[in-house]
Order: C-alpha cells, then sequence, then structure tokens
C-alpha cells in the first residue's frame, strides 16, 4: 500500500505541474462576462465599456458587460466573489464596492480575502469647490474659518456614508476642525444647492466640476489626489494645502474571484496591462474624464487594502459603522 502512494506521488505532482500551463493555453474559450454593480450609463458603467471592448481583442473572445445594481453595489460585488474562480466573470470594482460599502454595512463578501486583483484601471478626483460668494479661496482659509466658527460650516454630500460624504469627514478630522454635514439624496440636488449658495462647500467629482469652474459658477479651493490633476494644473492639493497624505478618489478596478488559477490571473493581467499602455486608451480614459492608474496588480492590492483600512478608520470615527 505504502509503495502505491510512494508511485502514485510523482504522478500527482505531475498532472498539477502540467495542469497550470493548460490552463492558460484553453483560456479563453468562451466569452467573459464583465460586472458592473451599477445601472448603465454611469462613470462605471462608460468605463467598462471602453476596457471591455480593448481587452475582447487581446483576450480573442467577447467581454459582456452585464450591470447588477443594487445594494449600494453589494449584489453586483458579491455575485462575482461568489462566481466560479474560472476567470470569465470579473467585476468593475470601485472604491465604493471593495472599500466603502464593506466599512458601512454587511455586504456579504469579504472585500480582500474575497477577491484577487487583476489590474488597476483610473481614478476621478474630487474637487473641493465653494460657492463664489463664499469667504475662503483655499483649505488654509477654509479650516481658519472652521475653527473660529465650530460646527458652523456646513458641507453638501451624496448622503451619508458616500464618498464626498466621507472626504468631508475625512478633512474635519485631518484638520481637526468641525464642520457641519448635509445630506442630500445624490449629488445633483447637493450640486444645485452648492450652485445656488445654500450650502457653502462640496467635494464633488472632476467631472462634473469642470463645467461649473470653467463657468465660474463655483469656484476651486482644492483637488483631492496627491498630485496636481492634468485638467486643473493651477489648482493645489489638499495635501500641498497642509493635510499630508491626504487622498480621496473614486477609483476603478478589475477583480476576479479568490481562487481564480493563478496562470489565468496572470494571462488577465498581462492583457488588461497592453490594454491600458495602448496610447489610445490612455487619451480615451483621459477624454471621459479618468486618470489611467500605471500601478501594476500587486501594487494595486496593496492600495485597495490600504483604502480598507482607511475608510473603515473614517467610518468609524464618524460614527458610521453598522
Amino acid at each position: 500500500m505504502k509503495l502505491m502512494k510512494l508511485l502514485a506521488a510523482p504522478v500527482l505532482l505531475a498532472a498539477v505541474v502540467f495542469a497550470a500551463p493548460s490552463l492558460a493555453q484553453t483560456y479563453p474559450a468562451r466569452p467573459v462576462t464583465l460586472v458592473v454593480p451599477y445601472p448603465p450609463g454611469g462613470s462605471a458603467d462608460i468605463l467598462a465599456r471602453t476596457v471591455g471592448e480593448q481587452l475582447a481583442t487581446r483576450l480573442g473572445q467577447p467581454v459582456i458587460v452585464e450591470n447588477k445594481a443594487g445594494a449600494g453595489t453589494a449584489i453586483g460585488a458579491r455575485f462575482v466573489a461568489d462566481a466560479k474562480p474560472d476567470g470569465y466573470t470579473l467585476l468593475m470594482g470601485t472604491v465604493s464596492s471593495q472599500a466603502i460599502n464593506p466599512a458601512m454595512s454587511k455586504v456579504g463578501y469579504d472585500p480582500i480575502k474575497g477577491f484577487a486583483v487583476v489590474s488597476a484601471l483610473a481614478s476621478i478626483p474630487f474637487v473641493l469647490v465653494a460657492h463664489p460668494s463664499a469667504p475662503y479661496n483655499n483649505v488654509a482659509e477654509l479650516i481658519a474659518a472652521g475653527r473660529s466658527r465650530p460646527g458652523t460650516i456646513s458641507f453638501a454630500s451624496a448622503g451619508p456614508g458616500t464618498s464626498n460624504h466621507l472626504a468631508g469627514e475625512m478633512l474635519a478630522n485631518a484638520a481637526h476642525v468641525q464642520l457641519l454635514h448635509v445630506p442630500y439624496r445624490g449629488s445633483a440636488p447637493a450640486l444645485a444647492d452648492v450652485l445656488a449658495g445654500h450650502v457653502p462647500v462640496m467635494f464633488d467629482l472632476q467631472t462634473t466640476a469642470l463645467p461649473n469652474l470653467k463657468a465660474q459658477k463655483v469656484k476651486a479651493l482644492a483637488v483631492t489626489s496627491l498630485r496636481r490633476s492634468p485638467l486643473l494644473p493651477d489648482v493645489p492639493t489638499v495635501a500641498e494645502s497642509g493635510l499630508r497624505d491626504f487622498e480621496v478618489s473614486a477609483w476603478f478596478g478589475v477583480f476576479a474571484p479568490a481562487k481564480i488559477p493563478q496562470p489565468v490571473l496572470k494571462q488577465l493581467s498581462e492583457a488588461m496591462a497592453d490594454v491600458l499602455q495602448a496610447p489610445a486608451m490612455v487619451q480615451r480614459l483621459r477624454e471621459i474624464g479618468t486618470e489611467p492608474d500605471t500601478r501594476n496588480a500587486a501594487q494595486f492590492a496593496s492600495y485597495t487594502a490600504a483604502e480598507v483600512s482607511k475608510y473603515a478608520s473614517i467610518v468609524k470615527s464618524a460614527g458610521l459603522a453598522p
């Protein structure tokens, strides 16, 4: 019996060794589904369709974008986390699905252990905008005003636990200043009240802030990326303004179920790298208002893990924990 086990061991080892390359050689044999945990038409959906078209060319199979919205991105993300880990079901993950929502509620998946990182994609910084009549023109003046009149300066958001709400909480915590949160049911009504001067400031996505900045309907106090935005080169970052390492962005990446075979994951990551390095794709991503993310899969995995910890801390300190 022992002799049979000894003889069988090399055979099993050989099967494992030769199985890994064969997975990569046969993948993909059918269309790949890229799940977007949002309704059609938003930034994540547009980005998925833009990238998916080129990814299909690299893989030699169609990439089907499937929208699974609901529960603040939890439905789509959980669907992918629970999917068969064969490389045929991927997730267009965002800061909301992978970091904010898991900190806010019980989503039914682990944002770290439940996924393997395929690739970083892009990010959109926020712009801290103020009504032109507001008596502050930069972050330092806003902080000074907040400290002189604690709790009287309000900021608008798309609702409790949204990215722009948590950006405001992060600013308040980092600057040790008390700000008044005014939540709305979405970014559009929040921005409308800032434009009308009813609320003085808001963290608005760069994509929607740019038209209003050009029309001088609002003024920019700072951007929330670590580096100045190429689209707003004269606007300082919050970090430059004295709050070191301050960074908030709407980021996007491609994720797979955690137990995806490494040869398949490697093939997907390399295909995504080819897509994102193409000059035409870089130009297209910037045209739709995003900044290409050049981190490799390992670097992006470390970044997303840090984001999970960061938002868990902010949610807890803001009293929003589940």
